[in-house]
């Protein structure tokens, strides 16, 4: 494994633990050049899934893209490194689940919402606004009376 530090090729492994209830390993790595400490982590590769684009286009799916999302709209909330990287977690696990080569952008962008929406609303409407590709403030007002409709509902409940 390369470090990160001085690009140096031998590093030796420090620590071992399995992260993801054992479906990764993380290790703490220390580079035999220059001695800095670094983390990788190991995952059983699966096959790839190709998104389908609103144009039409595809692309493999990217696990660093959709978490990159997934931080801008929960940019200054309360919510967790950890509990992005569990959303990002579970969509992936369940686009592996569903046994798809071939999955939409749009299916994707809906399980986002979904997971935003039950994690933070504030996030869940900063996605969806740029998902959605809001217009104007009128298009915010009905996602969020929506969004406080759904609230009272559940709290009836």
């Amino acid at each position: 494994m390369r470090c990160p530090f001085c690009d140096n090729e031998d590093s030796k492994v420090i620590d071992s633990r399995p992260i993801d209830e054992g479906h990764a390993i993380r290790r703490r790595r220390e580079c035999e050049k220059c001695g800095k400490r670094f983390t990788t982590y190991e995952k059983v590769e699966v096959f790839i899934i190709m998104v389908i684009k609103k144009d039409g286009s595809r692309e493999a799916f990217d696990r660093g893209k959709l978490l990159s999302g997934i931080i801008k709209a929960c940019e200054k909330r309360p919510v967790t490194m950890a509990e992005m990287e569990r959303v990002v977690d579970n969509i992936e696990r369940g686009l592996n689940n569903l046994m798809e080569k071939e999955v939409k952008s749009s299916f994707i962008g809906e399980l986002v919402m979904d997971n935003l929406k039950e994690l933070d609303e504030v996030a869940y409407v900063r996605f969806a606004s740029v998902y959605r590709q809001f217009t104007d403030v009128n298009t915010f007002i009905k996602e969020i009376e929506e969004l406080a409709k759904a609230r009272r509902e559940n709290e009836k409940l």
